[in-house]
């Protein structure tokens, strides 16, 4: 399917592994130029880097940590200054971790909130004069968000803000042609990060969907494509389900 995406600029935030990689390599096939990010050097990073420079691919991969406001500021000054304005913004960089409250430190909060909630709002507040018009911004939340998770008070209400986010942010920069939309993922197979239920866990998960199955990054990339597509020119503040129907 065509999204009529060729020659439009796209910055996808931690986009070398799971998720992330699925949507920057979905872009790549849409005819996208691509700028993503990553926090520290891994193998995924590297792998990422040959994948596309054997395809020939425009993509350009920058090391930053979105939580810090001078990392966001680098990535969109270098995505700005490579490929010129942003056409596409997906905010999917995340972290996760699985404490009970009383055994939760300070520092852990803080760490898992900063990324994936101050995370978001330090990208886009660095795209503001970085982005074309019009522009898509999607930003990639959780389905814990409305359902609540156990021992993760830190990642559900984080997920939770980024909704928030997505509400706010689509009336206050729509009128200047910024779309703004959040896809809610529910347990996704395949990211790299280790379910700590394990393969048991995964089964009970897929149990609880109305498909029957785990959902792949893929298919959470091909909501990203619609959604930043002219496909959905006229959505914006949507939260879209992308979650086997839990």
């Amino acid at each position: 399917m065509d999204f009529g995406l060729k020659g439009r600029h796209a910055v996808v935030t931690g986009g070398t592994r799971g998720i992330g990689r699925a949507i920057v390599l979905a872009l790549v096939e849409q005819g996208a130029t691509v700028t993503t990010c990553h926090r520290t050097e891994t193998p995924e990073a590297e792998s990422l880097r040959e994948e596309m420079a054997a395809a020939s691919a425009a993509v350009r991969i920058v090391r930053a940590d979105v939580a810090d406001a001078a990392g966001a500021r680098r990535l969109l000054d270098t995505a700005h200054e490579a490929h010129g304005p942003v056409d596409v913004l997906v905010n999917n960089a995340g972290v996760i971790s699985h404490l009970p409250l009383a055994e939760m430190p300070e520092e852990e909060w803080s760490r898992v909130v900063g990324t994936n909630l101050t995370g978001t709002y330090q990208v886009i507040r660095a795209s503001l004069d970085r982005l074309a018009r019009p522009a898509s911004i999607v930003n990639v939340t959780s389905a814990v968000a409305r359902h609540g998770m156990p021992n993760a008070a830190h990642y559900v209400s984080s997920k939770a803000g980024v909704i928030g986010l997505t509400r706010a942010l689509c009336k206050e920069l729509g009128r200047d042609g910024v779309r703004v939309n959040a896809i809610t993922c529910g347990i996704v197979d395949n990211t790299g990060q280790k379910s700590p239920q394990g393969e048991a866990g995964k089964r009970r998960y897929a149990e609880m969907t109305s498909l029957g199955r785990l959902g792949e990054p893929a298919e959470v990339a091909d909501a990203v494509l619609f959604l930043a597509s002219d496909a959905a020119r006229y959505v914006t503040g949507a939260v879209l389900d992308v979650d086997g129907g839990i």
